[in-house]
């Protein structure tokens, strides 16, 4: 296991893994946000309700999240590591402080800063929902189709009657949808959100392009696609998941 010492002690080492756990929580974000858009299905919340229990009761889908988890730690752990070896060799000199601060973007240079917002943020969006849903008391509801062929909400359970049996029967769920509209009545929680996503998307405004960078794409050819690309997602994705918060907010 020589190698993986040497991988992790060089800084090369540490900026490839970077890219590579950077690049798969991008993918995480992509597939997140398709699913959170269900929350605007018009249909009582059955289409995020039944999404949420798939991605938490599909055998491989929970094998993927301790990978998610395993990544985002990974992720924190080495960029941590990375920037402090950065600075102490460069010494803490304020003159190389000064010529990098000249010659790198604000994002470049407050990676470390942006990425301690976004990872609060993950721990206390677990903790809201995540943590709730999967130990806590989640309110139940069960759906049926109407003549027209329409979602409708047939039946909401209390919390005290919740039991694993429910779960097992057709068109029953946590209703986590209903978590998600109550949760975003809070109006400190719906700032915090805003200013994650704003956080996220400078993170990514540098690291999308970054990564790729790393792995040795960057070619004239192939570069400026790249960071087009990175610049759309990093406003495109975060305003998104930002989004959310805001319209369950005025929609009360």
């Amino acid at each position: 296991m020589s190698w993986v010492k040497k991988t992790l002690s060089s800084t090369i080492g540490r900026k490839l893994l970077v890219s590579l756990t950077g690049i798969f929580l991008i993918i995480f974000l992509v597939v997140h946000l398709i699913g959170n858009l269900q929350l605007f299905k018009d249909d009582g919340g059955y289409a995020f309700n039944a999404y949420a229990k798939f991605m938490t009761t599909n055998t491989l889908i929970v094998l993927a999240s301790y990978v998610l988890y395993l990544t985002i730690i990974a992720h924190v752990v080495i960029s941590a590591a990375l920037t402090l070896f950065n600075r102490k060799a460069r010494g803490g000199e304020n003159y190389m402080v000064t010529k990098s601060s000249s010659n790198s973007p604000w994002t470049s240079r407050n990676m470390g800063v942006l990425g301690t917002i976004v990872l609060i943020f993950i721990v206390i969006h677990l903790s809201n929902f995540w943590y709730h849903m999967k130990f806590g008391e989640t309110p139940m509801v069960k759906y049926e189709k109407t003549m027209s062929g329409d979602i409708a909400i047939a039946q909401n359970f209390a919390v005290e009657s919740f039991s694993k049996d429910l779960l097992k029967q057709d068109m029953v769920y946590k209703d986590l949808y209903k978590m998600v509209a109550e949760a975003f009545k809070q109006e400190w929680l719906v700032i915090l959100y805003i200013l994650a996503m704003a956080g996220l998307a400078f993170h990514l405004a540098h690291g999308f392009q970054s990564a790729f960078q790393t792995l040795g794409i960057n070619h004239k050819k192939y570069t400026p696609f790249i960071e087009k690309l990175g610049l759309a997602f990093s406003v495109i994705v975060p305003a998104l998941f930002a989004s959310m918060p805001i319209i369950f907010y005025f929609k009360g």
